[in-house]
Formats: structure tokens, sequence, C-alpha cells
């Protein structure tokens, strides 16, 4: 009888000790697959760098499939240009629920806060943590290293319904820039763009009442 006990709690210990190690390899293999985005393929379009795959929120936000029901999410290169240097970011916490719209995050920038919304609906799953340590990751590199989260998203095919994606993009893009134009260009005309992208960092150049109004506008805030 001893030795059978003996057995036995010999097969549970090798049972849970498998079972654990599996667990750390996936749990490693998730992580490394979350931390390490591939770079998207560009496509040049109307002055405009667009990655392939990629749908953006109006908010100027952007979401990409990343297999399953899981959708890495940041922020476009508009919005990017638009904010210039970033001092804090602060990202939802995982296991949060967020919705389409949604408060994703949070930054500072030139001494104004600004919020940015999800533009997908579901259970955030990873953070970039990157982000608390170097912000100026955010815009620096918005597509790769500057991701924000990962969302599962069970309804991604039907929430990307709203979004802007593939021959729609430049044009939509073209569009903001010239309501930038129009809002700033009485103010001060050396700061419109001329074609492509905002100037670096335009919104810390105008006086809060206008930075107020371009957040409105661009992130929906």
């Amino acid at each position: 009888m001893s030795i059978l006990f003996v057995l036995l709690m010999f097969l549970l210990v090798m049972s849970i000790s498998y079972f654990r190690s599996r667990a750390e390899v996936v749990a490693v293999t998730q992580t490394e697959a979350f931390a390490k985005p591939l770079a998207p393929r560009m496509q040049r379009t109307d002055g405009f760098s667009i990655p392939e795959g990629y749908a953006f929120h109006p908010g100027h936000t952007w979401v990409v499939a990343e297999g399953g029901e899981n959708a890495r999410v940041g922020l476009d290169s508009f919005a990017a240009n638009l904010l210039g240097k970033v001092d804090r970011v602060d990202v939802t916490a995982a296991n949060r629920w967020v919705r389409q719209g949604q408060k994703l995050a949070s930054l500072v920038s030139g001494g104004q806060a600004y919020e940015l919304v999800s533009p997908v609906e579901g259970v955030v799953t990873a953070v970039n943590h990157d982000l608390a340590k170097d912000p100026g990751l955010l815009t620096n590199e918005p597509y790769q290293a500057g991701w924000i989260a990962i969302v599962k998203s069970p309804d991604l095919t039907l929430n990307k319904k709203n979004l802007v994606q593939g021959a729609m993009v430049a044009p939509w893009l073209q569009n903001n820039v010239t309501r930038l134009n129009g809002m700033v260009s009485q103010l001060a005309p050396t700061m419109a763009a001329d074609g492509g992208l905002p100037l670096p960092g335009l919104i810390t150049r105008v006086a809060p009442e206008m930075r107020e109004k371009l957040a409105k506008e661009f992130f929906l805030s």
C-alpha cells in the first residue's frame, strides 16, 4: 500500500509540473508575440504612408488583427504628428472590457491631457508596458513599438465595418489635414501643413482653447 501511495504521489507531482511548465511556455510565447509586433508593410498613397491591413477609428486610433480574436491597437501617424512629444501614457488595465469609441488610454503632451478611444470592443488582454518607460514610442513608432494594447474582440469583423480602411484611408487622412488647416490657419498660417501630415507637435504650439477644440475634433474626447 505504501509503495502504491508513493507512486501515486510521484505521478501527481509529475502531472502538476508538466501542466505548470506547459502553461508557462504558452504564457511566454503569448507575451513575446504581443511584445514584438511585425513591421507593417507600408503603402505610399497621396503623400501618406499607410500600413496595409490596418483599420482606423475617426478618433485616430488603429486596429490590426493578430490572429484568432486578438487585435492590436495603437495611435495613427496623423495623431502622432499632431501631438509630437508625449510626456506620459496611461493605458487601461488588463482584463478590462472596453467598448468601441470608449476611452482606452490617456496621455499628457505639452502639459495637456488627452484621451484616446478604443477602435474595437472587447477585453484588454495585454498592454504595452514599454510606453510607461518611454512614452515617446507612441509617436515615434506608432505602428510598431508604440502600440498601445491587445484587445480580445469577438466582434472584430463587425467592429471593423465602423472603421476607415482600404482605399478610403488616404482620402480620410487628407480630409483631416484639410479640416486641421482650416482650424489653425486663421490663427497662425505658418502652422498649416503643406501637404501630408500635420507639423510635428502642432497641438502644443497653439493656445489652450484651441488645443481643446483640436482634441474634440480629432480625438473625439
